[in-house]
């Protein structure tokens, strides 16, 4: 598809911007080993305004990534380790009787909490209990809180990036439906290979450790989240992104005979929204002008794993979710 509502310009910034992440990648690589897949879609995310959830042991050093992507972004950067005991006025800030000391009036004051930055890193999220994890829905989707009955507006731009511990192991609570559809990514962290575990023991236990430069500002960022929106999308690309997401819903005219068989469960629209918006941001990371159907495919993973549900006659079988979705790829053919 020629980008006919494409401006020169849009041409040009994302030629500067393929350029720009490649220096990031390496800005990052100076810290971290590997992981390139994570964060390609960490990026993803943060170009299309989105938030992304880290899923993996511990020890694969998921935080030490979020806080080197925002300081090579630089972007303001806090971390809410959620815990059993973490309340959800320790998340967005509270209110507080303060004494005026010339006139001596009294009035509520708001103290802003830790949630008022750019990249928030909520670490260990499904540590806390669902009251607390709650105090993120109105974060997530609104970009504002509000406490007293007053709204406060976030940082813009504003980002959780969360990480969380497998769900298998003791004293963690999972993440409501609700609250997992606000993530654009569910992204897998996995060990290391054994030439990059090398390479982590050869720098951890070395001498002085490397530091990210600035590669991007804010209105960097900014400007390419407004590029992102601005490419254009052909039609065959949409109906493919709708055509995995209806597979997936048994009542669908369009589900496929093992989503029906595997699956309690399908993707919403907001799975196929976030697959052109991941898309558009994928195509841009590589320097094209356009949106092909194997942007789509390649961002699908991350997009559907945490929004189709595997039944207990999939589970009996060892069917995964991404199990399900790269069935699903491989039945729905790419439209040229």
């Amino acid at each position: 598809m020629e980008p006919a509502t494409f401006k020169e310009d849009d041409v040009q910034a994302i030629e500067y911007f393929k350029k720009a992440y490649e220096t990031l990648r390496y800005q990052i690589g100076k810290v971290i080993v590997g992981q390139d897949g994570v964060i390609d879609e960490l990026l993803i995310a943060i170009f299309t305004r989105s938030h992304a959830l880290l899923v993996g042991v511990p020890g694969l050093a998921k935080t030490l990534l979020i806080s080197t992507l925002a300081q090579a972004l630089n972007l303001q950067f806090k971390r809410i380790q959620f815990t059993p005991d973490l309340m959800p006025s320790d998340i967005t800030g509270t209110e507080v009787i303060y004494q005026d000391p010339e006139s001596g009036a009294r009035e509520f004051k708001f103290l802003p909490g830790p949630i008022f930055a750019n990249v928030i890193l909520a670490d260990e999220i499904n540590r806390t209990p669902p009251k607390t994890q709650a105090a993120m829905l109105e974060a997530m989707q609104e970009r504002k809180i509000t406490v007293g009955g007053a709204d406060h507006v976030l940082p813009n731009p504003f980002f959780v990036l969360a990480t969380q511990n497998p769900v298998e192991q003791e004293g963690t609570y999972p993440l409501p439906e609700a609250q997992l559809d606000r993530f654009m990514f569910m992204i897998y962290v996995d060990y290391p290979s054994a030439e990059e575990e090398l390479e982590i023991m050869r720098r951890g236990t070395g001498g002085k450790q490397a530091q990210p430069r600035q590669v991007l500002g804010l209105e960097h960022i900014m400007y390419l989240q407004g590029t992102v929106r601005r490419m254009p999308v052909a039609e065959h690309v949409l109906r493919y992104a709708q055509s995995i997401a209806a597979a997936t819903r048994a009542k669908s005219p369009q589900a496929l005979d093992f989503c029906k068989k595997w699956l309690s469960w399908g993707a919403g629209p907001r799975a196929s929204l976030n697959l052109i918006m991941a898309a558009k941001a994928h195509a841009i990371l590589r320097g094209h002008i356009y949106v092909s159907c194997d942007d789509v495919a390649a961002v699908a993973p991350s997009i559907m794993r945490h929004r189709i549900i595997p039944n207990f006659a999939a589970q009996s079988e060892g069917i995964t979710s991404d199990d399900i979705t790269r069935m699903i790829l491989e039945k729905i053919p790419k439209a040229e």
